[in-house]
């Protein structure tokens, strides 16, 4: 993990054409508040990470929910 350290205004580039812009900071220590600014292309999606695990989830039950009809297809198969 690379660990920069910004100040308000300042900014880092990630590959082709994506800014992130801290744009401000509330409070300090454990409890302190960033908010930044993303500038992307508009192909590029972007996520907090508590939506996209939550996507990752639902996506994997959506496939374990479709393996189990297909076990029993294959059960049925195997018994003809």
């Amino acid at each position: 993990m690379l660990v920069l350290t910004r100040r308000t205004g300042q900014s880092i580039i990630i590959g082709d054409g994506i800014e992130v812009v801290v744009s401000q900071v509330k409070g300090s220590g454990d409890q302190a508040q960033v908010r930044l600014g993303i500038v992307a292309p508009r192909g590029v999606r972007v996520l907090r990470r508590e939506v996209f695990d939550a996507i990752v989830e639902e996506n994997r039950l959506a496939s374990a929910a479709v393996e189990a009809p297909m076990e029993k297809l294959d059960e049925l198969r195997d018994r003809m």
